[in-house]
């Protein structure tokens, strides 16, 4: 968690190198993401040869290049994501100073979140 008014990119690469490993169906665990999916915001140098240099496909449009209707298919799912957080009333306005008491409130959002994907019907 970072102030409001720092920059996404500057937080790229530490939540990138904190993915865990996952399992994959056969073969080693993958420890990196294959790709990573950006707006034209993350599109500097720095930060495609970072992604490059950790052995990730930056796809990422390029400002006055490619336009951004192309990455619609994949910012959907996040977008989508945020509007359910954002029914959440407390998780749409931070409220709490504490880091730790935000966190466990995010983390029960999304524990609601989950629980409303599964069982439409009762939540």
């Amino acid at each position: 968690m970072t102030a409001a008014n720092v920059h996404d990119t500057h937080e790229l690469f530490p939540l990138v190198d904190s993915v865990p490993a996952v399992r994959m169906p056969s073969g080693q665990r993958r420890f990196r993401p294959a790709k990573v999916h950006g707006d034209k915001a993350y599109a500097s140098r720095k930060n495609r040869l970072g992604l490059r240099l950790r052995g990730i496909a930056p796809r990422i449009a390029r400002p006055g290049v490619e336009s951004k209707e192309r990455l619609g298919r994949y910012s959907w799912v996040v977008e989508r994501t945020l509007a359910w957080k954002n029914q959440l009333g407390r998780l749409r306005v931070r409220d709490e100073r504490r880091d730790d008491v935000h966190f466990g409130v995010l983390v029960l959002g999304c524990c609601v979140m989950l629980l409303r994907r599964l069982y439409p019907d009762v939540c």
